[in-house]
């Protein structure tokens, strides 16, 4: 527990930075799941919208220091090899 006023204010912004965080990294999870569910189902027209809307979240996730740069350039590659093997 915080022993001085100063730590224990600390403590309550970084908790509720980090529940920002957590609700940051959940919609952006969310929007990756809904364009894979979509591709996964052969739409490859909503597929490639959901994509289009997910990949500035995970430019943005990027950005604020919540994902590494390399995971979301993954991310982003395998997101759109599966959208452009649906073409095929």
């Amino acid at each position: 527990m915080a022993n001085s006023k100063q730590s224990a204010k600390r403590a309550r912004q970084a908790e509720k930075r980090r529940q920002h965080n957590v609700a940051l990294r959940s919609r952006m999870r969310t929007a990756i799941k809904s364009a894979h569910k979509a591709a996964d189902d052969g739409n490859k027209d909503e597929a490639a919208t959901l994509c289009k809307a997910a990949i500035p979240q995970i430019d943005t996730m990027v950005s604020k220091g919540l994902v590494h740069k390399n995971k979301a350039a993954r991310t982003k590659s395998r997101l759109n090899a599966r959208i452009r093997a649906l073409g095929s």
